[in-house]
């Protein structure tokens, strides 16, 4: 098994793969980021670019219509579309989120209606699990699913939902069976249009500005019984074994803005002129730039260690997913303020884009688990024995 994924080198298909959307994002994607960023707008631009050249969810697999990428070139596709805009980079990345939970443990039928719908470009998928008091405490939700006949009716709120309103398809958890805890959480497609749906104003936020992230409600909203995902009691464990696949996107979005911005501090250091040489020519900033390369090659091998295991399912997925989403962030916040430092002044203004790199890290360190969270998953493997030997 260990052939399918070479740990140090990456295969001619994926070296292709990271080169086209490269050329796809300079082009296209990187040319809107700032003003994305600055009108706090959908990166519609990017959306259609990443559309047309079936970047948008390259996960889908090719019996639905899609790609088929495996981990790694979604990673990849990820990384780079990061390292030019993050904002764009959640529309692949959201949309394996959302939509795995139906890839992981929906039925046939729904596999070919949703991640079919999906890849043709006919919506994309959010994923709604957190809400105003079940954050890092998923299992504390309260958004009710009742059964009526053949039908669900789902009533709560659901916070910090990503695309939500632009997005039209939605995996929902809802608590099924108050009595059981997270064993009475079962896991739902609900779409945009159902009657019912309705969102919140765009939250006002730091960074990734590009991508909406709104309140959802759900109020009477009835949907047939054939879009439940999974048993019936089952959303909260797809759920985490959804996030233990994801969490690596996570990895992959942090590790391309940090190179995004270790990109441009080497370009500018070895522009800047002072004292009559070049920046990069003093060894303190040299260090600091080597530093900067080092931790974000790290994260990188650690990410695409990770999506190999997530591709193959391995039993120590979960540690991995933990350590290359929780490592590759820290790396991201690191890198990117260290770039505003090699910047000076000039760092700390919206006319240069390494400001707005340092702001849009720092979402890596909290959402899809905060960091904390990621060493608590990661002490429970190590002590469980789950981690790899190798």
């Amino acid at each position: 098994m260990a052939d399918d994924y070479p740990l140090y080198a990456l295969s001619e298909e994926h070296l292709a793969i990271r080169q086209a959307v490269r050329e796809l994002c300079d082009a296209k994607v990187a040319p809107y980021a700032a003003i994305v960023d600055e009108e706090a707008r959908f990166p519609h631009e990017a959306a259609a670019a990443l559309l047309a050249a079936d970047f948008h969810a390259p996960h889908v697999p090719e019996e639905y219509g899609g790609a088929g990428a495996d981990a790694l070139a979604t990673c990849l596709v990820i990384e780079e579309v990061a390292r030019a805009c993050v904002s764009s980079s959640l529309i692949p990345a959201v949309n394996k989120l959302g939509s795995l939970p139906v890839q992981l443990a929906g039925t046939e039928e729904l596999k070919k209606k949703y991640l079919g719908a999906l890849a043709r470009g006919e919506g994309g998928f959010s994923y709604c699990l957190s809400e105003p008091e079940a954050g890092s405490d998923a299992g504390g939700m309260t958004t009710k699913a009742v059964r009526q006949g053949d039908e669900w009716v789902l009533n709560g709120v659901k916070r910090w939902i990503t695309n939500a309103g632009e997005s039209e398809f939605y995996t929902v958890l809802a608590v099924t069976d108050p009595e059981a805890r997270t064993r009475g959480i079962t896991a739902f497609v609900v779409e945009k249009s159902d009657p019912g749906v309705s969102f919140g104003a765009p939250e006002k936020k730091l960074g990734i500005k590009g991508s909406p992230t709104r309140e959802v409600y759900f109020d009477d909203v009835r949907i047939p019984a054939d879009r439940m995902i999974g048993e019936e009691g089952k959303g909260f464990e797809i759920a985490m074994r959804t996030l233990d696949h994801t969490r690596v996107t996570i990895a992959a979005q942090a590790v391309g803005v940090a190179q995004g911005a270790l990109d441009y501090a080497l370009a500018y250091a070895q522009e800047r002129r002072q004292f009559g040489k070049s920046i990069a020519e003093f060894q303190g900033l040299q260090f600091m730039l080597a530093d900067m390369g080092m931790k974000v090659e790290a994260a990188r091998q650690m990410t695409y260690a990770a999506a190999g295991r997530s591709e193959r399912g391995d039993a120590d997925l979960t540690f991995f997913g933990a350590a290359a989403k929780c490592f590759a962030s820290d790396v991201a916040m690191e890198v990117t303020v260290n770039a505003v430092q090699v910047l000076g002044g000039y760092g700390f203004t919206r006319d240069y884009p390494v400001e707005r790199m340092m702001r849009d890290a720092k979402i890596t360190q909290i959402y899809e688990g905060t960091n904390q969270v990621q060493r608590i998953v990661m002490a429970r493997q190590l002590l469980a024995g789950v981690q790899s030997q190798i």
